[in-house]
């Protein structure tokens, strides 16, 4: 059987160098599909274009209206190819209106030094941890078995935080691999910041979102079924607050950082 995730992220060429997509009922989210997937098919446009070159190293997501159920249209152009890298433009449309802007960078492996700056957090392994719930409101949150270690959705104002800080592991309710796809969509696993510091579930959605992938196919390939992902806003207000996070593997390795901007009510 193939998994939901990969049928979510299907794509079929049109004839004219774009591809279709299809909105997929168990990834959807308050309105249109969960972000993370959208992301996961716009950087599939590119992996799957015959002129890409290199893996994937940056992607960033406009989110202009939400998708409606059925068929959209994706577009990636290669702006620019030298040696290091590769720049790609991709929009996404749906009944002749652009729903989705963004870009990609793709890098060639080089091997140089490296090193971590970034500490992997001192949290309690996934199995002393235990799971949220099943069954939840939203399709796409029951796509992903999810275990909070601190930083849970607040159940009213009383719970309100003076941080807007979430630990939590999480791997596919269905078993399946990680890949860049994959990765892109865990990079939005975070319900909005601002439910934490209100303790209000009030209107939100992400207008940009990006990631930077630090991790290499084969790495990904290597990683466990669960990841761990850290998230926190810095600045809330005039309807808007950033969010910056972090991807881990169990192994302690960095697999990637991503930043979104979330508009709310």
């Amino acid at each position: 059987m193939t998994h939901s995730f990969d049928e979510a992220i299907a794509l079929t060429p049109d004839g004219s160098g774009s591809v279709t997509a299809r909105s997929h009922p168990d990834w959807a989210n308050m309105v249109g599909p969960y972000g993370g997937v959208t992301a996961a098919v716009a950087l599939r446009a590119v992996l799957e274009h015959p002129e890409v070159q290199g893996r994937p190293a940056a992607l960033t997501v406009n989110y202009l209206a939400p998708i409606a159920e059925g068929e959209y249209t994706l577009t990636a152009v290669p702006v620019r190819t030298n040696r290091s890298n590769q720049h790609w433009t991709i929009t996404a449309t749906q009944e002749g209106k652009t729903l989705l802007t963004g870009t990609a960078l793709f890098a060639q492996v080089r091997e140089t030094w490296s090193d971590t700056e970034a500490d992997f957090p001192q949290v309690p392994p996934p199995a002393e941890v235990a799971p949220r719930p099943g069954a939840l409101p939203l399709p796409w949150l029951n796509r992903y078995e999810m275990r909070v270690i601190d930083g849970e959705i607040p159940e009213g104002p009383e719970q309100a935080r003076a941080d807007s800080a979430t630990q939590q592991w999480f791997r596919h309710a269905e078993p399946r691999g990680w890949d860049f796809p994959a990765l892109a969509s865990a990079c939005d696993v975070f319900f909005p910041r601002i439910f934490l510091r209100t303790g209000e579930r009030a209107p939100a959605g992400t207008v940009s979102f990006t990631a930077y992938f630090h991790a290499g196919a084969e790495e990904l390939a290597a990683q466990g079924e669960y990841l761990l992902g850290v998230a926190q806003g810095s600045r809330f207000g005039h309807g808007l607050f950033d969010q910056a996070a972090q991807i881990w593997g169990e192994s302690g390795d960095l697999l990637a950082t991503t930043h979104q901007l979330v508009y709310y009510k």
